[in-house]
């Protein structure tokens, strides 16, 4: 996989991670995967960008944050690790 492949689904997993954590209140991964029937592992690899998340996936993670799924596609606004 090429670095900008690689540096695009850490953003993506970085986006993830920032709404789910500014929901009121904050959703623990287990609970996110929980509401949207994902694996708590493969939404971890999807946070540290370790996965190549398929659209119904998407999709279900935006339902589960009550956004409009091309809301997990905006740059996260704050780098990882801040």
């Amino acid at each position: 996989m090429e670095d900008s492949d690689k540096a695009k689904l850490k953003a993506f997993g970085d986006r993830v991670r920032e709404l789910r954590l500014q929901m009121t209140p904050p959703l623990s991964q287990e609970k996110l995967a929980l509401v949207s029937g994902l694996a708590r592992s493969y939404l971890g690899d999807i946070e540290r960008g370790n996965r190549n998340i398929a659209i119904l996936n998407i999709h279900r993670l935006a339902e589960a944050l009550k956004i409009e799924p091309a809301r997990l596609l905006e740059p996260p606004t704050q780098k990882s690790g801040e």
